[in-house]
């Protein structure tokens, strides 16, 4: 039978600081957070692993005195007077003893000469010409490690040069703490195990990997447990086993106050919730609760949520049981390249792109919703906007947390502009052949992106802007906006535009005339976009008034954002490229072949950076072929300069 348990809504909805103050003093007040035991393992698998007590040298490193050259080994009272002019004669093995690098130094010798540094006279008789010092080339007993010195001290993450320093002070095992058990419980009736097939309304649960792989980034050892249906008997049940099993527990979604949405009332009722929703933005409904003696904590069920509440609120504890602190990531200042607005009263944590333009950091936001995962792949760095802003104007410099390295951004191409699928292609090919690089790509228009040139923003652009009067692409935007810029226009490809409808057409939609019908949903590409000017010019040719168009709002911001849009029925047709129709199995009703361009500010164009990404352009067959075979491509061109202003 079925339990239910009432729908209550936040408990609190808190400042992030005062939430994580308070559940560290609830986790503090019941003893929960202190490091784990320890447990011994071969030093050969401590990589990565923290130390649970001190390491002391058992033996002196070396233990010996020992030689550390090929040479001789002599006493170097011996060698007093020994000079070019008056070479002096040692005998073997009275006065002097061959020996190898490693080797130990005969009782009574105290020093090595260098073997060039000896003349063999005989079996029985060297010569050499300078006199040695006292234990010169000789490594004593302890020069490196000194029997019970402390090598490692307890908290400390094993390197392979502290292997290396354990293993040569004796030991072959070490004391570190135990690996923190994560149990992470994805939780859903909508939820279908991957490789499955999902039926409509059912979603793939890839949340529960991605949890257990940031545990275990962390140095924890995660336990992803079988799906749970929305039923509280059976989320109370594996709850509890979890808990048996397990230090921490991560309750995967239903942590929200929807009418499925179970958490908080099961934590409630096993342990105690501390917090129940945190004013940060994506991740409110974040659950914060105790029981049995260990955190009990529900993470909402949009990936940009869990990944953040995650990062925010479990690897500190994950670090915490293993005797190690929570480094802050590294932090970079860059210049905010169009204004963001942001609810007030909710600290907003913004995925950004960063890119290296003209030695100034450029940060561009990406999506922003929570269940954007691709977001996440996409972003180099996360920009907090604080709860008391209602947004970061353009052009403010702001700090960057950086979720890539330095020296990533530093090689990273920066392309901001109209979306093609060449474009991504391109950034594989790139990646292929030069693993150094990346080409990073914003979408925001072909408008939008000739301004991020202007305002100094990108290393290129991708457009297809067509001018109605001369019936020229790109030129005549180029010199309206920008004059003072001088630009290399390099052709990518000619590609095919035309209506995408579901296969079969099954309302019949011949042309942009039927786009007035009242029984015809269209989406329409983003303000700026080349795309959604040649929607206008086409609507003004029918006569037709935008604001008559039903859907004409509903805006996407890449070709197959539209594409997907027709195929999921919320909308019945869409202005995009052959490629995204063939891509998503649509029929396709073409409109127009157009000149695709990547407009490059002469200034960047000799650049490196700029000449590995042409040199694929224009001699690179394997990618020719690639966008060739995607459909509506035409690749004559590919390469080609079309204008140089």
């Amino acid at each position: 039978m079925t339990v239910k348990v009432k729908r209550k809504k936040y408990l609190n909805s808190e400042p992030l600081d005062d939430a994580v103050r308070r559940y560290a003093d609830a986790l503090t007040s019941e003893g929960i957070g202190v490091p784990l035991p320890g447990e011994r393992i071969p030093v050969g698998d401590s990589l990565g692993r923290v130390t649970a007590e001190a390491v002391s040298a058992k033996l002196s490193s070396p233990f010996y005195h020992a030689a550390a050259m090929d040479g001789v080994a002599v006493r170097f009272a011996d060698t007093f007077g020994a000079s070019e002019t008056r070479p002096k004669q040692l005998r073997i093995p009275d006065e002097t003893v061959f020996v190898d690098t490693g080797d130990p130094v005969p009782e009574g010798m105290n020093a090595v000469i260098m073997i060039e540094d000896v003349e063999v006279l005989s079996e029985g008789e060297i010569e050499i010409l300078k006199p040695a010092t006292p234990w010169q080339h000789v490594r004593t007993v302890g020069e490196d490690i000194v029997a019970t010195e402390v090598i490692l001290p307890e908290n400390h993450v094993v390197r392979p040069v502290d292997m290396a320093a354990m293993l040569a002070s004796g030991h072959t095992t070490v004391m570190v703490r135990r690996r923190p058990r994560v149990a992470i419980l994805p939780t859903g009736s909508e939820l279908a195990e991957p490789g499955s097939t999902p039926e409509t309304g059912m979603i793939i649960d890839f949340n529960s990997t991605m949890l257990s792989a940031m545990a275990a980034e962390c140095g924890a050892e995660p336990l992803r447990k079988q799906i749970v249906q929305d039923d509280t008997a059976l989320l109370r049940s594996a709850i509890l086993q979890a808990l048996s099993e397990s230090d921490i527990v991560i309750v995967n979604a239903g942590s929200s106050a929807g009418r499925e949405d179970y958490t908080a009332g099961v934590i409630a009722e096993i342990g105690a919730v501390i917090v129940h929703g945190v004013n940060i933005k994506p991740g409110k409904p974040v659950v914060l609760g105790t029981a049995q003696g260990k955190p009990v904590i529900g993470i909402p069920g949009y990936p940009v949520s869990a990944a953040l509440t995650f990062s925010l609120f479990v690897q500190p504890l994950i670090n915490g049981l293993q005797g190690r602190t929570t480094a802050a990531r590294d932090r970079v200042t860059a210049k905010l390249s169009r204004h963001v607005a942001s609810s007030l009263g909710q600290e907003e944590f913004l995925r950004v792109k960063v890119g290296n333009v003209s030695g100034r950091l450029i940060a561009t936001p990406v999506s922003r919703g929570a269940g954007s995962l691709m977001s996440l792949v996409r972003a180099d760095g996360i920009l907090r906007i604080p709860a008391g802003s209602e947004g970061v104007g353009a052009e403010q410099q702001v700090s960057v947390e950086l979720l890539r390295t330095r020296q990533e951004i530093e090689q990273t191409i920066v392309c901001i502009g109209s979306h093609d699928n060449a474009l991504d292609i391109l950034a594989n090919a790139l990646k292929k052949r030069h693993p150094e690089l990346s080409l990073s790509s914003a979408h925001v228009g072909s408008m939008g992106g000739l301004l991020a040139l202007k305002r100094g923003e990108a290393h290129c652009a991708g457009t297809h802007l067509l001018d109605e009067e001369s019936g020229e692409y790109n030129i005549a935007y180029i010199k309206k906006l920008l004059p003072g810029t001088p630009i290399v226009l390099v052709n990518l490809v000619h590609r095919e535009q035309g209506l995408l409808v579901p296969q079969g057409n099954p309302k019949n939609i011949r042309g942009f005339g039927d786009l007035a019908r009242e029984d015809v949903v269209f989406v329409n590409r983003q303000q700026g976009a080349g795309t959604r000017l040649l929607t206008d010019m086409h609507l003004k040719k029918c006569g037709i008034d935008p604001a008559t168009v039903t859907g004409y709002e509903h805006e996407e911001y890449t070709h197959m954002a539209v594409a997907a849009a027709v195929l999921s029925g919320t909308a019945d047709t869409g202005l995009a490229v052959l490629s995204a129709a063939r891509a998503l199995g649509l029929d396709f009703i073409p409109v127009a072949k157009e000149r695709y361009d990547l407009a490059i500010p002469r200034q960047f164009y000799d650049a490196p950076l700029l000449q590995a990404l042409l040199g694929i352009i224009r001699g690179d067959e394997t990618y020719r072929e690639h966008v060739s075979s995607l459909g509506g491509y035409d690749v004559s061109d590919m390469g080609k300069v079309i204008d140089i202003r």
